[in-house]
């Protein structure tokens, strides 16, 4: 979920008053005008007395802000990496099911995780399970099973596809006794879906 702010925006020689939302992999303002701002597009950033200022290769973007300048700065010239939105730690076990980016794969090794494919060993910190289409869904009932104590299911899934939806996801996983926590961006394509055990039964 992105972070949302009350701002006052310069863009394009005219200003105007809204709501700024910042996503994963954008920038979006809602107000009289609506503006969308990829990351990658960004060529330079800075925060100064509240401002946010923005700039790509067509214009120079001025968000007022307040206090949330600085924090958006951060965000945005340091962001996150997919490991770290994922919670995957050096050192720990993880179990890949399904297909995935070699990109994926070859940043899980050089964070130094330990990675076994299409099966689950009881040491297993995380278990992300690739579902392009519902069938993929199948397999969820006996990787809960798995399952041990604290132990998290990322599912990985299409973006705004009709073959998979979030629905489908989230109904899949509380079918098979598990609970969603969490979303994050997994790429620009596929969005990832957090499941854990119910505290009830760790």
């Amino acid at each position: 979920m992105g972070d949302e702010a009350v701002c006052t925006l310069h863009h394009a020689g005219k200003t105007f008053s809204g709501k700024a939302l910042l996503e994963s992999s954008e920038i979006v303002f809602r107000g009289g005008t609506r503006v969308k701002i990829a990351l990658n597009a960004i060529t330079a950033v800075r925060a100064k007395d509240g401002e946010l200022h923005v700039r790509t290769k067509e214009r120079l973007t001025i968000f007022e802000l307040g206090p949330k300048a600085a924090k958006w700065y951060e965000k945005i010239a340091n962001p996150k990496s997919i490991l770290d939105k994922l919670g995957v730690k050096a050192g720990q076990s993880v179990s890949v099911m399904g297909s995935f980016p070699s990109g994926f794969l070859t940043h899980l090794k050089e964070h130094g995780t330990s990675i076994t494919k299409s099966k689950i060993p009881r040491d297993s910190s995380c278990i992300f399970l690739a579902a392009d289409e519902k069938q993929e869904l199948d397999a969820l009932p006996s990787i809960a099973k798995a399952i041990q104590g604290a132990t998290a299911l990322w599912l990985v899934y299409p973006k705004g596809q009709k073959i998979i939806t979030e629905a489908d996801v989230r109904d899949a996983g509380l079918k098979a006794g598990l609970v969603d926590v969490k979303v994050a961006s997994f790429s620009a394509t596929h969005t990832a879906l957090k499941f854990v055990l119910p505290k009830s039964k760790r």
